[in-house]
């Protein structure tokens, strides 16, 4: 009988979902953009985390860019039943650099549709599961992240992500991200409520 284990393997760390929206983990995350082939869509797919702008708003940005100080997005609601018609998007230095780069870029994102099937495609190359991920991802995994690096600021993330406190507080708290999570997401959230 062989007793020798390697009790320095940890187990795989679960997969998290919210409504069947996949939320990546930091370590998920860099290896889910590390498989994007091409640097313009890599930018794009940055722009859409670190702002956390919803697909359809990200597109509307872009051929909108004066809505963009630098600084902020002022950012439209496009959907139908909102309480506020418009919000600031709030963005930390990585947000503001990956938006300006997603707005020079010579193209717009795709259609949903694309799009979501290459987010598909770059999860099976990063040796994720594709099971949940979609369009939605980056917007989820973002906010996720913000509400538990900054769990005493919560309503200033879900105002500037144009969700109510209901919403809020059913979908983005209490995620079982465990303490490497957290150390790893300092670095995706540093600066966000300066």
């Amino acid at each position: 009988m062989n007793n020798n284990y390697n009790i320095s393997k940890q187990p795989a760390k679960r997969k998290i979902f919210k409504n069947g929206v996949r939320i990546f983990r930091p370590t998920e995350w860099q290896a889910f953009i590390n498989a994007i082939p091409k640097q313009e869509y890599r930018t794009k797919m940055e722009a859409l985390l670190f702002s956390g702008a919803r697909y359809t708003e990200l597109q509307w940005l872009y051929n909108n860019p004066s809505r963009f100080d630098g600084k902020n997005i002022s950012m439209i609601s496009l959907k139908a039943k909102v309480r506020h018609k418009e919000r600031y998007i709030k963005l930390n230095d990585q947000g503001r650099m990956a938006v300006t780069y997603f707005l020079r870029g010579k193209r717009n994102l795709p259609m949903h549709h694309g799009w979501q099937e290459n987010m598909k495609r770059w999860a099976f190359d990063a040796g994720l599961s594709e099971e949940g991920v979609g369009c939605k991802t980056s917007r989820k995994t973002y906010e996720s992240w913000l509400a538990t690096m900054y769990p005493n600021n919560w309503n200033h993330i879900f105002l500037s992500q144009g969700h109510t406190d209901r919403v809020s507080l059913e979908y983005y708290m209490m995620i079982p991200f465990d303490d490497e999570d957290k150390q790893e997401m300092e670095f995706y959230t540093r600066g966000w409520m300066k």
